[in-house]
């Protein structure tokens, strides 16, 4: 008889067939499930990153992360980046438009004041006539201003636009609003190129902006009464309204861009700017970040002025506005590559040559001359 010594941990009995099968279609199945978990998500990214229409990697990635459930964090980001305040140091004079010959035009604005307690730069407050209609009367102004005395390094672009030679029309992007009608292709029109003015950006992603879009016929997001509104009328002429008080729908409404609630309201801006109470102008602390931000308002002469710079917090925007002669205005987008401002020249060449209301901002000159994404103003000639 022999006997067979173990040296070690007796071997663990293995599985039968029977029970290794189980095991493995287990397996397979999480492997599946982990699959389809991640293949959604990667075309939806893959779909976000080939839309139709202008919009950078970086961009397009972040609103794809904001859409999809990732809002919480890129605020909770975007106020820990944008939360420096600015320094108390002179602007960088490449940041600041060349000082042109002042405007004399019988209907040219007031020009604006300089900032208190600082000394004042080339061409500040100093109002440039852009371009001029046949009867030689010119449609926009532009110059620039620094709103915020506490940090005298700020600027705001200013155009002005003169009601009785303007004309302006909202146009929808290729992804804003969500299911517009886009018959002018996302863009500046073709045969509009000659009477192109100036174009702007218009408001926050529909989704954030509390409030609605008219256009082309179509309500695209219904008109909530209250809301700070972008309205324009048949004639072409435009206002900034709170809706339901200061302007309703009608036959002479052709379209409205409602964005958040007015900053301001009786020539001043509204208290609680820097509470932002119930989310009255976006998310929690966005009013306090120190970040690119764009408003449009109406003077008390019927004028519409566009501001928009660097390293505004929702107060300074707002007084950008009224010294800029706003009495009612409100906010529009806000962040870098979101606000952007062209003025055109023509000189008889088939595309006008855009130039940016201040040389830092960061959008390509081409922008709504081709397919953008997002919803825009322009302002061409009646």
């Amino acid at each position: 008889m022999t006997t067979t010594l173990q040296i070690g941990p007796p071997e663990a009995p293995q599985p039968s067939p029977r029970h290794r099968a189980p095991r493995r279609k287990r397996g397979r199945w999480i492997v599946a499930i982990c699959i389809a978990l991640l293949i959604w998500p990667s075309i939806s990214y893959a779909q976000a990153l080939t839309y139709p229409g202008a919009a950078d990697f970086t961009t397009r990635t972040v609103e794809w992360i904001r859409d999809n459930g990732g809002a919480p964090i890129v605020n909770y980001i975007e106020n820990l980046w944008y939360s420096r305040a600015p320094s108390a140091a002179p602007p960088d004079p490449s940041s600041l438009p060349s000082a042109g010959a002042a405007a004399t035009a019988p209907a040219a604005p007031p020009a604006l004041a300089d900032l208190a307690g600082a000394p004042p730069l080339p061409g500040e407050g100093v109002w440039v006539a852009g371009t001029p209609a046949p009867n030689g009367a010119p449609a926009v102004y532009t110059t620039f201003e620094r709103p915020d005395p506490a940090h005298p390094g700020v600027v705001a672009g200013v155009a002005y636009f003169d009601k009785r030679v303007a004309r302006f029309q909202l146009i929808a992007g290729t992804a804003e609003p969500p299911g517009a009608s886009a018959p002018e292709g996302a863009r500046v029109p073709p045969s509009e190129l000659q009477a192109l003015v100036a174009t702007f950006n218009s408001g926050f992603k529909m989704k954030d902006a509390n409030g609605g879009w008219f256009g082309n016929g179509q309500t695209v997001f219904p008109l909530q009464n209250g809301a700070a509104s972008l309205v324009i009328h048949r004639d072409g002429s435009a206002t900034v309204a709170q809706w339901g008080r200061d302007a309703k729908a009608g036959p002479d409404v052709v379209a409205v861009r409602q964005n958040l609630q007015l900053i301001v309201d009786g020539a001043r801006a509204v208290p609680g700017l820097t509470v932002n109470a119930g989310g009255a102008w976006g998310s929690a602390k966005n009013q306090l970040q120190y970040t690119w931000r764009s408003g449009v308002g109406v003077t008390a002469t019927g004028g519409i002025v566009y501001v928009g710079g660097a390293n505004m917090n929702l107060a300074a925007l707002a007084d950008a506005l009224t010294k800029a002669g706003a009495v009612r205005g409100m906010q529009l987008d806000i962040h870098d590559k979101m606000v952007d401002a062209f003025t055109y020249q023509h000189a008889g060449t088939a595309a006008p040559t855009p130039q940016s209301l201040l040389p830092d901002m960061p959008g390509p000159n081409n922008r709504y001359l081709v397919a953008d994404q997002r919803d825009f103003v322009a302002v061409t000639l009646r």
